[in-house]
């Protein structure tokens, strides 16, 4: 279903097509054009988020840094693809990529760290969230993958590494 935007000054023109059997939402520009989607278990966790005390909006329940790492996913396709990733926490990382995946989408992962670069670490993901151009969040579009299968050593190891990061902290 699509509901054209036309209270929004900033957004007028635009809207939003609902997808209930893919249960997605797309935003649309004013020439109809895809300009992102997201899938509704992000909306909802977006939202349920707002709620929260102000002090506490992060919809992630695990920590996460920004940080550059070599990722590899396949597919359920079979096809196979090597990217960067430009952040990681406990529930999963950003995949760098000019044309991200559908939200849905199940991947084979395998990334290496920067404290062991030759090493790579299996696991697996679901994309949940697409940024399809850079904007004031994201430097880079791609897409968001929640782990669905990681080892607990690894998991363990990403949380280690993201704690190390996050108690240096940033330069005074």
């Amino acid at each position: 279903m699509r509901y054209p935007v036309s209270s929004s000054l900033r957004h007028k023109g635009k809207a939003l097509d609902l997808d209930a059997n893919r249960e997605l939402i797309t935003l649309l520009g004013i020439n109809g054009e895809p300009m992102g989607n997201l899938s509704w278990d992000f909306v909802i966790d977006q939202i349920l988020a707002y709620r929260k005390p102000q002090a506490s909006r992060e919809t992630r329940n695990e920590p996460r840094v920004t940080l550059t790492f070599r990722v590899k996913y396949t597919t359920p396709e079979g096809q196979q693809l090597e990217s960067r990733a430009g952040g990681i926490g406990g529930g999963g990382l950003f995949i760098e990529s000019l044309s991200p995946l559908p939200i849905g989408t199940t991947l084979a992962l395998e990334f290496s760290l920067p404290e062991e670069p030759s090493k790579w670490l299996p696991a697996k993901g679901l994309v949940a969230w697409v940024c399809p151009k850079a904007d004031q969040y994201t430097f880079s579009p791609g897409m968001g993958v929640r782990f669905t299968e990681i080892d607990q050593e690894i998991r363990n190891r990403v949380l280690e590494l993201v704690k190390s990061i996050q108690t240096v902290g940033p330069p005074a």
